[in-house]
């Protein structure tokens, strides 16, 4: 990947290179914008196979944390944090050491929990730096937050793609059963939801699940061509590619995962089988929103849930619309994005 070539076309601010041999730390640092605010983004922690992985992944997510924050009405930009590293490897130093890169950008970035990163990782994080939100005393835990966007977002899903936002009996398949899916399946479960699930890493929790929501287990190989009403992906991204997009056997794709669809050509495609896509961006705003109610302050939890539940009237907006013109709803979402961006 020409690193450069990507930071101009997706117009990124910077992006820093963090390799602290002694604390055990290979990690990059990507700010998109920051032209309504300071960059707000999540710190994840991944075994990437290279640097050029790592360096795709946060050069995708930063970007999405643009678009999802001005989606949100944030006066917040876009940024995000990878660490290259297996979960088992965490430590205390690791961490410290981030947050010293965080403190280094002077405020443009803001960090938090995200995949494989929890509360306690934020407060090892804290020591070095106070740009950091998420902590357990404060907003806490984004996860539940950006469960119940999801939640929403597919209920209004269902309401364009099949005439009612009930999901009573239809069977939605959930790709991924982190801290945002498992709590997902609870919403769906309790709306009346018929569940399929996969999870790689974790059988147990896929066990739990069929035993709590009477879930259908099947392998992470099969769960996107089980037939079902609503794929909801919840993993890692670039799964709606050219090779996965024949298989799916669904009507619309709603999930929490960052950045589902590969590239511009997948969601043309995506759209020309007649599926409804829930632009990610939109649909996973939760957790950013109740972060970001923090370091806005002062926190008020009834007015986060009041914005988080409005993420039903953007879905329900982006997918009519899509409906009526043909045009991709990935598509409508970034222009929505951006226009609020870049004016």
């Amino acid at each position: 990947m020409n690193a450069m070539t990507e930071m101009t076309t997706w117009r990124h601010e910077k992006v820093l290179f963090v390799n602290n041999e002694k604390a055990g730390l290979k990690a990059i640092i990507a700010v998109h914008n920051t032209n309504l605010g300071p960059a707000i983004g999540g710190c994840r922690l991944f075994p990437y196979a290279s640097y050029d992985d790592a360096l795709f992944d946060v050069l995708r997510l930063s970007r999405g944390m643009s678009h999802k924050n001005a989606i949100a009405g944030l006066p917040h930009g876009g940024g995000k944090g990878v660490i290259i590293a297996d979960p088992s490897m965490k430590t205390e130093a690791m961490f410290e050491a981030f947050g010293e890169a965080v403190n280094n950008l002077g405020g443009d970035y803001i960090t938090a929990e995200d995949v494989n990163t929890d509360c306690d990782d934020a407060l090892v994080m804290l020591r070095k730096t106070n740009h950091i939100c998420g902590l357990p005393q404060n907003s806490g835990d984004p996860s539940p937050f950006t469960a119940r966007g999801v939640w929403q977002g597919i209920k209004a899903t269902a309401k364009v793609t099949f005439g009612t936002d009930s999901l009573d009996g239809l069977t939605i398949a959930v790709q991924g059963l982190g801290k945002v899916g498992y709590d997902l399946c609870r919403h769906l479960h309790n709306s009346g939801a018929k569940l399929i699930v996969a999870n790689r890493s974790n059988k147990e929790i896929a066990a739990k699940a069929a035993e709590e929501f009477g879930a259908t287990v099947v392998s992470t190989d099969e769960i996107m061509s089980v037939k079902c009403d609503i794929f909801s992906p919840n993993a890692m991204g670039a799964i709606i590619n050219p090779n996965t997009i024949p298989t799916l056997n669904c009507k619309a794709v709603a999930g929490g995962a960052n950045n589902q669809i590969l590239d511009e050509a997948s969601g043309l495609a995506l759209k020309a089988r007649g599926i409804y896509y829930a632009p990610d961006f939109v649909i996973n705003g939760g957790g950013v929103i109740n972060a970001a109610a923090e370091v806005d302050g002062p926190y008020n939890k009834d007015a986060v849930l009041k914005k988080v539940d409005n993420i039903y009237n953007t879905i329900e907006q982006i997918l009519t619309e899509s409906k009526a013109t043909g045009k991709p709803e990935g598509v409508i979402a970034t222009e929505m994005a951006e226009k609020i961006i870049y004016g």
